[in-house]
């Protein structure tokens, strides 16, 4: 199979889920419908029902793709959580706006796709243990982490001018516990500047 995804001259499209995913993240995922994703990748409606059982199913792959590419390779420990956190919200920052309307998508209460996102949650909950927080501080931390950010992004895909992420998220990770009695630590954590670059994203 060429880098296209065809079989060779006059025969049609060979599908996979990277393909559809592929597809699917090119035309943003506001008004995606399965005959346009269908006409995008060249091959029937009846073809891509064979692989998806839905537009639901379409999303679940490009949430497993979104995923993977904003989790940091690298596991969080105790002396780099703080960074492996803003590196994960830059990357979210980054990749779901590169899409339209995946930001708003997934602000949405809906089922998420639960082996993606749960990967997700448990990396995230594992970079507050590493901070010292308890299971149950670690996972109130992930709830608001996880929604802030997301709702920040939804929010930054319709305005204007986009607001400074960078700001936002040093005040929500310098207000974030890392024990279960403590509930302000600003001054025990250093600024999160985006890694890579210098101050905030203002």
């Amino acid at each position: 199979m060429n880098s296209t995804g065809r079989n060779g001259p006059g025969r049609p499209p060979r599908l996979s889920r990277e393909l559809i995913a592929e597809a699917a993240l090119r035309g943003g995922v506001q008004t995606l419908t399965m005959r346009a994703l269908a006409a995008r990748l060249g091959v029937s409606h009846a073809a891509l029902y064979r692989w998806v059982p839905d537009r639901d199913g379409v999303l679940d792959l490009v949430s497993e793709v979104m995923v993977g590419r904003v989790l940091p390779e690298d596991d969080p420990g105790a002396g780099t959580w703080l960074d492996w956190l803003a590196r994960l919200a830059w990357a979210m920052h980054d990749e779901f706006l590169a899409v339209p309307g995946y930001a708003a998508h997934a602000a949405r209460p809906h089922r998420h796709h639960p082996a993606s996102f749960e990967r997700l949650r448990q990396k995230a909950i594992a970079a507050f243990r590493a901070g010292g927080a308890d299971a149950e501080q670690a996972e109130l931390n992930w709830n608001l982490f996880g929604l802030g950010v997301v709702r920040w992004l939804a929010a930054a895909g319709d305005a204007p001018e986009e607001p400074p992420f960078g700001l936002y998220l040093d005040t929500l990770l310098r207000g974030l516990p890392r024990h279960g009695d403590e509930r302000h630590t600003s001054r025990h954590i250093p600024h999160t500047a985006r890694p890579g670059r210098a101050g905030t994203d203002a």
